[in-house]
């Protein structure tokens, strides 16, 4: 199942370069030093299954991608326009950081950064978790999208 975000509404408070609601935890774009660093963190602590997209997103111009980080960790990124444009995602979270708003200001940053850019809609592709997508940005799910952009994808 995919869904949409309409990016025209009210998407959130600003975070990017903010510091979240939990002490010392920054959203932020990497710079080109720390993209393998990005990569490698994407293998280890998500999946594997997303270092393409990462990759994609990170050689964008401009970058695409967004890191949560505390000091020199990093808890969390989340990327759009890397499997297609408009798309937003993949987004993941540290196992250790999840359920401290980490994912949610992921997402915010990624459809504050489409909108700026002229997007007026956002599709999220496979969806995992609709229920954050829904409660997050008010997504709604798109009528025969099973199984969607990725059905013929190799792997």
């Amino acid at each position: 199942m995919d869904m949409l975000i309409r990016l025209y509404a009210s998407i959130g408070k600003p975070t990017v370069g903010n510091v979240l609601p939990h002490p010392g935890v920054v959203i932020r774009k990497p710079i080109g030093p720390e993209y393998s660093t990005i990569e490698l963190w994407v293998e280890q602590q998500i999946t594997p299954l997303w270092i393409s997209e990462t990759r994609a997103a990170l050689t964008n111009r401009p970058v695409t991608l967004f890191i949560a980080q505390r000091d020199t960790d990093i808890l969390g990124f989340a990327c759009y326009d890397a499997s297609a444009r408009s798309f937003v995602g993949p987004i993941g979270v540290a196992e250790s950081a999840r359920n401290q708003g980490i994912g949610t200001a992921l997402l915010i940053a990624c459809l504050q950064d489409m909108r700026s850019a002229g997007y007026g809609y956002a599709i999220v592709g496979h969806v995992g978790a609709p229920e954050f997508f829904r409660r997050v940005a008010g997504a709604i799910e798109i009528p025969d999208s099973t199984p969607g952009f990725y059905a013929d994808m190799l792997r």
